[in-house]
C-alpha cells in the first residue's frame, strides 16, 4: 500500500517552483565540490525538461540536500529562512529598500550577483552571506565604516573588501564566507555619483 502510494507521488506533475528548487540544490552542489559543471549543465537542464516528480527527484538522489529529504539531525533552534539568489548565465540583483533577512545565499555560475546592504534594513546585527562564484561574480555592497568579515577561499579567482575607512563603532557585522573558482567575491562601498 505505501509503495503504491510512493508510486502515485512520483507520477504527479511539478511545477516551475520544483524545478527551480531543484537547481539550487545542483548549484550548490557544483559550488561544494559534489557534483562536476558538466554534470551541473546536464542535470539542470533535465530538471527543466521534467514533467513529474518522479523524474525530478531522480536528479538529486545522490545529493544531501535533495528537497523532500531530512538529514535526521536537530539542533534545537530554528535555523533562520536564507535570501537565495541564483544567477546561471544571468544576473540577480537585489537592491533598494529591501529588510535583509540574517542569512542570504549567493550563487553565481557563469552569472553576476549583486546585494545591496546600504540602504537595506537589516534584520540582525549579524548579517551572514554564503556567497559562491563560480566563473561569475558575487558583489556585496555596504556602508563604507561597515564591520565586514570576509573568510572563504578563491581558486583562479579573487575575494576582496574594497572597503578603505576604520570601521564605525556599533556598525553592523556582515560575515561573508566565499568560494570562488574562476569567479570573483567583491566587497565595496556604493559608488559616489557624479551629482550628488
Amino acid at each position: 500500500m505505501e509503495r503504491e502510494r510512493h508510486d502515485d507521488t512520483d507520477r504527479l506533475r511539478v511545477s516551475d517552483r520544483e524545478r527551480e528548487e531543484v537547481v539550487e540544490v545542483l548549484g550548490k552542489a557544483v559550488t561544494e565540490g559534489r557534483i562536476t559543471l558538466d554534470e551541473y549543465t546536464e542535470r539542470a537542464g533535465a530538471a527543466h525538461a521534467s514533467q513529474t516528480r518522479g523524474e525530478l527527484a531522480r536528479l538529486t538522489t545522490d545529493l544531501p540536500d535533495a528537497p523532500g529529504r531530512t538529514l535526521g539531525r536537530t539542533t534545537g533552534a530554528l535555523a533562520p529562512t536564507p535570501e537565495k539568489l541564483m544567477a546561471v548565465f544571468g544576473n540577480e540583483v537585489r537592491k533598494g529598500t529591501w529588510t535583509a533577512p540574517e542569512l542570504i545565499e549567493a550563487r553565481a555560475i557563469f552569472g553576476d550577483c549583486r546585494i545591496e546592504l546600504h540602504e537595506a534594513e537589516l534584520s540582525a546585527r549579524v548579517i551572514r552571506i554564503d556567497a559562491d562564484a563560480i566563473f561569475g561574480n558575487v558583489t556585496v555592497v555596504v556602508p563604507e565604516g561597515t564591520d565586514v568579515r570576509l573568510t572563504g577561499s578563491a581558486v583562479f579567482g579573487n575575494k576582496k573588501s574594497k572597503l578603505t575607512g576604520p570601521v564605525t563603532p556599533g556598525s553592523p557585522v556582515i560575515e561573508v564566507t566565499c568560494r570562488a573558482i574562476f569567479g570573483d567575491v567583491t566587497v565595496r562601498a556604493p559608488r559616489k555619483r557624479w551629482w550628488s
